[in-house]
């Protein structure tokens, strides 16, 4: 299973909330900051349930997110 993590534009976040819909694993919520134009952002959870399939990315109208896959070393 691939592993993911997404990083947020907090200053190009406006807090519609399309992403947290997108999310299937649950990783993204409203949070309690509010960027520089006083909107509440979003915040990625981390709870490792992300598999970087970038529906979060796709559905941003102002492409405040950025996706990452983790690729893991096979020691």
């Amino acid at each position: 299973m691939r592993k993911g993590k997404i990083v947020i534009n907090e200053d190009r976040c406006k807090g519609c909330f399309i992403c947290i819909s997108q999310c299937k694993v649950k990783e993204i919520e409203k949070s309690n900051k509010v960027n520089k134009y006083g909107q509440v952002v979003v915040e990625f959870k981390n709870l490792g349930k992300c598999n970087a399939c970038t529906l979060c990315a796709i559905s941003c109208p102002d492409a405040a997110i950025e996706v990452y896959e983790i690729i893991e070393e096979k020691v």
